[in-house]
């Protein structure tokens, strides 16, 4: 899954309430704006790559769209372009990078950016028994009813790389907003499974705790209890 390319110094930008995205992951993505439709046309005209970045909302009152420092580029991957000149597109994440300097806004952002890669952090083997951990977390999650489908959880279990299993892990199934842009900028492999594990095992405790004390009462009727 390992994508090779020379990243450009800059690229532009989408920053986007609510979204944290990794390398690896894909991203569907509706591009309607007119800045953005331009940013799309110079994209597919060079590199076809631009960074996607959460909004920073602690800084919504000082600055235009503040968007957290970390961020994750992508490469277009599929895009059509519809008659009334919106577009579907896929975006599949290159690399986590920083952004040195916001360059312009005009007519879409456009920044500096920094390639970061990540650090093991501790031992093939130990990255390695970590990961086992941690889809064994997922799988146990999903079989109780948390969030996810079969075939995710088949295909994680298909990815052996470490990195790539957690940040996809953390993409598709962490609906914590503000862990998912901690794991983001922690380059640490192992930091990176000890947060995830963590949380798994905070989401299983959690239904465990729930089906102990609802007991054979429904979900509509668990106020009953």
């Amino acid at each position: 899954m390992e994508i090779e390319l020379t990243l450009p110094e800059e690229v532009a930008v989408m920053t986007l309430p609510n979204v944290t995205f990794f390398p690896q992951a894909l991203l569907p993505l509706r591009i309607f704006e007119p800045r953005y439709r331009a940013m799309l046309r110079d994209a597919l005209d060079s590199h076809r790559l631009f960074a996607v970045a959460g909004l920073n909302m602690q800084r919504m009152a000082s600055a235009f769209e503040p968007p957290y420092r970390i961020a994750t580029v992508g490469i277009v991957r599929a895009s059509q372009e519809h008659e009334d000149g919106t577009s579907n597109l896929m975006l599949q994440g290159i690399t986590r990078v920083e952004f040195t300097e916001i360059i312009t806004d005009t007519p879409y952002r456009r920044v500096r950016i920094r390639a970061l890669p990540s650090d093991p952090g501790a031992s093939d083997a130990e990255n390695a028994r970590q990961r086992a951990r941690l889809s064994r977390l997922l799988s146990t999650r999903f079989r109780l009813g948390g969030d996810g489908s079969s075939e995710l959880t088949k295909f994680l279990r298909s990815i052996d790389d470490p990195e790539v299993f957690t940040d996809l892990a953390a993409y598709n199934l962490c609906n914590d907003t503000r862990l998912k842009q901690r794991l983001l900028e922690t380059l640490s492999v192992r930091e990176r499974l000890a947060l995830l594990n963590h949380w798994a095992q905070g989401e299983v405790d959690a239904i465990k705790l729930r089906r102990s004390l609802q007991g054979e009462l429904s979900d509509d009727n668990i106020s009953n209890n």
